[in-house]
Protein backbone atom coordinates (compact mmCIF):
# COMPACT_ATOMS: atom_id res chain seq x y z
CA UNK A 1 0.00 0.00 0.00
CA UNK A 2 2.86 2.39 -0.27
CA UNK A 3 2.85 5.33 -2.38
CA UNK A 4 4.35 6.53 -5.61
CA UNK A 5 7.02 9.30 -3.48
CA UNK A 6 7.91 9.95 -0.48
CA UNK A 7 6.78 13.67 -1.03
CA UNK A 8 3.48 12.95 -1.99
CA UNK A 9 0.47 14.56 0.18
CA UNK A 10 -2.24 13.58 -1.68
CA UNK A 11 -3.87 10.07 -2.47
CA UNK A 12 -6.06 9.17 -5.27
CA UNK A 13 -7.84 6.08 -4.35
CA UNK A 14 -9.17 3.93 -7.34
CA UNK A 15 -11.03 0.59 -7.44
CA UNK A 16 -8.08 -0.87 -9.86
CA UNK A 17 -5.68 -0.89 -12.84
CA UNK A 18 -8.14 0.36 -15.57
CA UNK A 19 -9.35 3.47 -13.26
CA UNK A 20 -5.45 4.14 -12.28
CA UNK A 21 -4.70 4.36 -16.62
CA UNK A 22 -7.22 6.64 -17.12
CA UNK A 23 -6.59 9.07 -14.31
CA UNK A 24 -2.76 9.33 -15.50
CA UNK A 25 -3.96 9.62 -19.08
CA UNK A 26 -6.82 12.39 -17.69
CA UNK A 27 -4.23 14.51 -16.10
CA UNK A 28 -1.72 14.01 -18.88
CA UNK A 29 -4.35 15.68 -21.54
CA UNK A 30 -5.22 17.99 -18.77
CA UNK A 31 -1.68 19.16 -18.32
CA UNK A 32 -1.02 18.42 -15.12
CA UNK A 33 1.90 15.93 -13.95
CA UNK A 34 0.48 14.27 -10.50
CA UNK A 35 3.68 13.03 -8.72
CA UNK A 36 5.67 16.30 -8.45
CA UNK A 37 2.70 17.71 -7.41
CA UNK A 38 2.21 15.41 -4.20
CA UNK A 39 -0.63 12.91 -5.87
CA UNK A 40 -0.22 9.64 -6.21
CA UNK A 41 -2.74 7.27 -7.84
CA UNK A 42 -3.37 4.19 -5.70
CA UNK A 43 -5.41 1.32 -7.07
CA UNK A 44 -6.44 -0.97 -4.50
CA UNK A 45 -7.98 -4.43 -5.65
CA UNK A 46 -11.84 -3.25 -5.19
CA UNK A 47 -13.69 -0.93 -3.45
CA UNK A 48 -14.03 -2.59 -0.72
CA UNK A 49 -10.53 -2.56 0.57
CA UNK A 50 -10.64 1.41 0.44
CA UNK A 51 -11.27 1.23 4.58
CA UNK A 52 -8.31 -0.26 4.90
CA UNK A 53 -6.48 2.48 2.30
CA UNK A 54 -8.15 5.07 4.27
CA UNK A 55 -7.20 3.82 7.72
CA UNK A 56 -3.22 3.45 6.44
CA UNK A 57 -2.94 6.39 4.18
CA UNK A 58 -5.59 9.05 5.45
CA UNK A 59 -5.67 11.81 8.70
CA UNK A 60 -5.33 8.46 11.36
CA UNK A 61 -2.34 6.66 9.42
CA UNK A 62 -0.43 8.93 7.12
CA UNK A 63 -2.10 11.74 7.54
CA UNK A 64 -2.60 12.32 3.59
CA UNK A 65 -5.55 13.81 1.65
CA UNK A 66 -7.69 11.00 0.45
CA UNK A 67 -10.14 11.54 -2.52
CA UNK A 68 -11.70 8.55 -4.18
CA UNK A 69 -12.91 7.13 -8.07
CA UNK A 70 -15.46 4.54 -7.34
CA UNK A 71 -18.85 3.21 -9.23
CA UNK A 72 -22.03 4.51 -8.06
CA UNK A 73 -22.82 1.19 -6.63
CA UNK A 74 -19.56 1.41 -4.48
CA UNK A 75 -19.94 4.53 -3.42
CA UNK A 76 -20.84 3.32 0.54
CA UNK A 77 -17.33 1.64 1.17
CA UNK A 78 -16.29 5.52 0.68
CA UNK A 79 -18.18 6.80 2.81
CA UNK A 80 -17.98 4.21 5.32
CA UNK A 81 -14.36 4.62 5.04
CA UNK A 82 -14.60 8.40 6.22
CA UNK A 83 -14.16 10.24 2.86
CA UNK A 84 -16.03 13.56 2.82
CA UNK A 85 -18.90 13.49 -0.47
CA UNK A 86 -16.76 15.96 -2.46
CA UNK A 87 -13.82 14.35 -2.40
CA UNK A 88 -15.58 11.28 -4.08
CA UNK A 89 -16.11 10.81 -7.57
CA UNK A 90 -18.99 8.72 -8.81
CA UNK A 91 -18.65 6.98 -12.13
CA UNK A 92 -22.41 6.52 -13.49
CA UNK A 93 -22.47 3.29 -13.09
CA UNK A 94 -18.82 3.06 -13.65
CA UNK A 95 -15.80 4.65 -15.72
CA UNK A 96 -15.82 2.29 -18.69
CA UNK A 97 -19.70 3.98 -19.02
CA UNK A 98 -18.39 7.15 -18.52
CA UNK A 99 -15.89 6.86 -21.29
CA UNK A 100 -17.84 5.30 -23.87
CA UNK A 101 -20.52 7.60 -23.49
CA UNK A 102 -18.07 10.42 -23.70
CA UNK A 103 -16.92 9.08 -27.13
CA UNK A 104 -19.85 8.14 -28.46
CA UNK A 105 -20.10 4.52 -30.68
CA UNK A 106 -18.52 5.71 -33.40
CA UNK A 107 -15.49 7.19 -31.64
CA UNK A 108 -14.87 3.50 -29.45
CA UNK A 109 -15.40 1.48 -32.27
CA UNK A 110 -12.59 3.41 -34.08
CA UNK A 111 -10.73 3.59 -30.78
CA UNK A 112 -11.13 -0.22 -31.41
CA UNK A 113 -10.01 -0.29 -34.51
CA UNK A 114 -7.07 1.99 -34.20
CA UNK A 115 -5.55 -0.78 -31.63
CA UNK A 116 -6.57 -3.76 -33.70
CA UNK A 117 -9.08 -5.26 -31.81
CA UNK A 118 -12.62 -4.51 -33.69
CA UNK A 119 -12.50 -7.76 -35.95
CA UNK A 120 -12.83 -9.10 -32.25
CA UNK A 121 -15.35 -7.04 -31.35
CA UNK A 122 -17.43 -8.19 -34.39
CA UNK A 123 -17.04 -11.60 -33.29
CA UNK A 124 -18.45 -11.06 -30.22
CA UNK A 125 -21.17 -9.12 -31.11
CA UNK A 126 -22.33 -12.46 -33.06
CA UNK A 127 -22.39 -14.36 -29.84
CA UNK A 128 -26.09 -15.29 -28.96
CA UNK A 129 -26.10 -13.77 -25.88
CA UNK A 130 -24.57 -10.45 -27.32
CA UNK A 131 -26.97 -10.02 -30.63
CA UNK A 132 -29.53 -8.37 -28.80
CA UNK A 133 -27.96 -6.01 -26.76
CA UNK A 134 -27.44 -2.47 -27.45
CA UNK A 135 -24.05 -1.47 -29.24
CA UNK A 136 -23.13 0.35 -25.93
CA UNK A 137 -23.80 -2.49 -24.07
CA UNK A 138 -21.69 -4.66 -26.49
CA UNK A 139 -19.05 -2.83 -25.80
CA UNK A 140 -19.09 -2.16 -22.42
CA UNK A 141 -19.23 -5.99 -22.00
CA UNK A 142 -15.68 -6.33 -24.24
CA UNK A 143 -13.78 -4.16 -22.35
CA UNK A 144 -14.31 -6.50 -19.26
CA UNK A 145 -13.68 -10.09 -21.48
CA UNK A 146 -9.83 -10.44 -21.29
CA UNK A 147 -7.19 -9.81 -18.54
CA UNK A 148 -5.86 -6.61 -19.23
CA UNK A 149 -8.21 -5.11 -21.60
CA UNK A 150 -9.97 -2.97 -19.20
CA UNK A 151 -6.28 -1.44 -17.81
CA UNK A 152 -5.62 -1.07 -21.35
CA UNK A 153 -8.62 0.79 -22.77
CA UNK A 154 -9.17 2.69 -19.88
CA UNK A 155 -6.08 4.59 -21.08
CA UNK A 156 -6.83 4.30 -24.29
CA UNK A 157 -10.40 5.30 -24.23
CA UNK A 158 -9.38 8.20 -22.30
CA UNK A 159 -6.34 9.44 -24.66
CA UNK A 160 -9.31 9.44 -27.48
CA UNK A 161 -11.07 12.13 -25.76
CA UNK A 162 -10.04 15.84 -25.92
CA UNK A 163 -9.41 17.67 -21.92
CA UNK A 164 -13.03 19.44 -22.52
CA UNK A 165 -14.31 16.31 -23.34
CA UNK A 166 -13.32 14.12 -20.21
CA UNK A 167 -16.35 12.88 -17.86
CA UNK A 168 -16.98 15.08 -15.17
CA UNK A 169 -15.43 12.42 -12.38
CA UNK A 170 -12.78 11.81 -14.44
CA UNK A 171 -11.77 15.59 -14.82
CA UNK A 172 -13.27 16.32 -11.47
CA UNK A 173 -10.47 13.94 -9.23
CA UNK A 174 -7.68 14.84 -11.12
CA UNK A 175 -8.26 18.84 -10.59
CA UNK A 176 -9.24 18.35 -7.04
CA UNK A 177 -12.92 19.78 -7.95
CA UNK A 178 -15.48 19.39 -5.49
CA UNK A 179 -17.83 16.25 -6.17
CA UNK A 180 -21.33 17.02 -7.19
CA UNK A 181 -22.25 13.30 -5.06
Amino acid sequence: MTTERTSTTSVILVEGASDRAAVLEAARLLGMDLASGGVSVVPMGGAMSVRRFAAELGPGGAGLRLRGLCDAGEVRFFERAGLASPDIYLCRPDLEAELLRALGVGRAEAVLEAEGDLRLFRMFQQQPAQRARPVEAQLHRFLGTTSGRKEHYGAVLTAALAADELPAPLRGVVLSEPSPV
